[in-house]
């Protein structure tokens, strides 16, 4: 791809080859390399270019697009997704089509076209190591005011001993993370070096000692998206990071949504509390339990969040996936990273192929419609059924376009529809069993019948050539043509026929 650096492989992403290929403008016989990219079966099979392949080339084996550079023109844009959307039949094997690709964008284009369509200028989100970094910058804050201010007349102390930590040992230990996180910071990074005269000062401990307001302002401002090379990969464990830490901010700045993101923690104490028999789990169950409960959260304090933080953080990860979702629920404004974007502009062959997926799924939920029962079970199809079914094709999120495209192209939507939920297997033995019924039945007429209802029952309908393809030909290279008599295959023809009409309407 191109603009920046924006590599492509013709292929999936394991089949990366030892031979790329950089594409700039000094690149002698340039054209001659564009050409070798474009062949199929040629390598290299990565190009990785500056402002050189946006226009002018197609290649429809690409199926991976990475953006390195931040685009604001909507035509550059677009021309460069244009890239990897040209469909292509057959790519990963026979009938694995080309069905989607994938852009990995460093730089929140994605996101920016996807709420400014004609492009103008904007801010990139925020990642999720930045608004942690500015989080704990908060919480020093407010626990200067804090300790500045003095305890509150009747507020407990501290533990003397073997308890959580004190404000004070918590805010030294946010400030000692932070100061870490600063002077891993590398000055001969590009993007660290123009920022080098703040990173130096806040590289030395002893400008944590006391934050005022210019220091956090300077911190924020030029200091809090800056790379480290202090990392930590865990991210699940991150995400936990930063809902622990908007619970402190909550309980420090008096917010309202203090009893949401308690019970979030809690949905997350339970789940571990499920998963008992993992040792690292069952050396916390004690503490699990505890935060699970609602004993625990009265008079909470921020340093027994930063204890809860620091024994679950590691275990989060360890929540079986389908169970995940309750941790990180509603967390679409806060948390950007490894985000979905659905760009609606995309060709309509790719957005056909992901509406079919949803209409797929969304007629499987309601799959007891008494619409879509008929079509299921061969029953014929009223003016009435085609009306509900295209509600129903509109609640899974089609167009009008979209359905307007697969009437056409499917001949009718009950074929459409017929084709992506297929026909009840019983249906389907019921319209041929009078050629397997009886004794008179050889073992490969009954095989070649079988083969016929898991088509249907797969596809919905079948055409009557489909009969001299495999894998019916695997039974006899003639088809049907070897394994019954003539007349019972114009029979059969007849009764494939008459499950497509019955689909019509």
């Amino acid at each position: 791809m191109s603009g920046g650096y924006h590599t492509w492989s013709k292929f999936n992403a394991h089949r990366w080859s030892n031979l790329n290929a950089r594409r700039h403008y000094k690149t002698e016989y340039a054209q001659s390399l564009i050409d070798d990219f474009s062949a199929k079966d040629k390598m290299p099979h990565i190009a990785i270019s500056v402002d050189m392949l946006d226009t002018g080339i197609d290649v429809p084996e690409v199926v991976n697009l990475v953006f390195f550079k931040i685009v604001r023109s909507k035509t550059k844009f677009w021309q460069m997704v244009g890239r990897g959307t040209r469909l292509c039949k057959d790519l990963f094997g026979p009938g694995e089509d080309k069905q989607n690709f994938f852009i990995f964008d460093f730089c929140q284009n994605l996101e920016f076209f996807s709420q400014n369509p004609k492009g103008s200028e904007g801010n990139a989100a925020e990642s999720l190591s930045t608004r942690l970094f500015k989080a704990r910058l908060q919480i020093i804050a407010e626990l200067d005011n804090k300790l500045n201010a003095g305890p509150k007349v009747g507020e407990n102390p501290p533990p003397p001993y073997g308890g959580y930590l004190t404000d004070e040992q918590l805010r030294a230990e946010v400030a000692a993370l932070l100061h870490q996180n600063v002077a891993a910071m590398n000055v001969d990074n590009f993007v660290v070096r123009p920022q080098r005269k703040y990173v130096d000062k806040f590289a030395q401990g002893d400008a944590w000692q006391n934050l005022g307001s210019d220091a956090l302002h300077e911190l924020t401002t030029h200091v809090a998206d800056l790379p480290t090379e202090l990392t930590d990969e865990d991210e699940e464990a991150k995400r936990f990071d930063m809902l622990v830490l908007r619970t402190q901010l909550a309980i420090l700045q008096a917010k309202p949504d203090f009893a949401s993101l308690k019970e979030k923690i809690q949905a997350i104490a339970s789940a571990l509390e499920e998963q008992a028999a993992i040792p690292a789990i069952k050396a916390e169950m004690v503490f699990i339990q505890a935060v699970a409960s609602d004993d625990w959260w009265e008079d909470v304090t921020v340093p027994m969040l930063e204890t809860a933080r620091r024994k679950l953080r590691a275990l989060v990860k360890l929540i079986p996936k389908g169970q995940k979702k309750i941790v990180y629920t509603n967390f679409e404004d806060e948390i950007s990273d490894g985000t979905t974007i659905d760009l609606p502009q995309v060709t309509a062959g790719l957005n056909m192929a992901k509406f079919k997926d949803k209409a797929r799924a969304f007629l499987k939920a309601h799959e007891s419609h008494i619409s879509l029962q008929r079509l299921r079970r061969n029953q014929p199809l009223t003016a009435s059924d085609l009306i509900e079914l295209e509600k129903m094709l509109i609640e899974a999120g089609g167009s009008s376009e979209l359905i307007g495209e697969a009437k056409e192209k499917s001949h009718g939507l009950g074929l459409f529809i017929r084709s992506l939920v297929g026909l009840d297997h019983e249906a389907a033995m019921q319209a041929f069993s009078e050629f397997i019924n009886g004794t008179t039945a050889t073992p490969n007429q009954i095989e070649f019948i079988n083969l016929v209802v898991q088509e249907l029952t797969q596809s919905g309908v079948m055409e009557p050539d489909r009969l001299f393809e495999q894998p019916f030909t695997n039974l006899h290279s003639a088809g049907p043509m070897g394994i019954f008599p003539q007349a019972t295959v114009l029979q059969i023809v007849q009764v494939l026929e008459g499950i497509r009409e019955r689909a019509v309407a």
